[in-house]
């Protein structure tokens, strides 16, 4: 059965992207830990990332940190902080979240909501600060 992530990289479940390429997609977690939280997904479903190929899991990072610039350059944060959990979806994916401080990365602290407006003003933001 296709994980949520594959349905959204097939289009069956609409998201907040931010960008993608023939092997991955960026998209705001719908349930973010601090505003900016971007998912990083590799379209091949594989559920561990330590089982996708070495080539895949170079470019995932060099494509994290191309999404990463953006976010950084749109929210206000000391930095990006980079999470793999992949527990509550069989899926590889990263979670890039803007953090001040450590505990802003906490997966156990309260998440944050936001208006589908401010999802989509958020999103064209980012894609705003993209480097081509």
């Amino acid at each position: 059965m296709a994980t949520i992530f594959s349905k959204i990289i097939n289009g069956e479940i609409p998201c907040y992207k931010i960008t993608e390429n023939e092997d991955f997609i960026a998209f705001l977690d719908i349930n973010p830990l601090q505003k900016g939280h971007t998912l990083i997904v590799p379209k091949v479903e594989v559920d561990y990332i330590f089982n996708n190929s070495d080539e895949t899991l170079s470019k995932i990072l060099i494509f994290a940190k191309k999404v990463a610039q953006a976010i950084e350059k749109s929210i206000e944060c000391k930095r990006i902080g980079l999470t793999v959990i992949g527990l509550e979806v069989p899926h590889t994916h990263i979670h890039l979240i803007p953090i001040i401080h450590e505990k802003d990365i906490s997966f156990t602290g309260k998440r944050i909501s936001f208006t589908a407006e401010e999802f989509i003003n958020l999103t064209e933001k980012i894609k705003s600060n993209l480097k081509d």
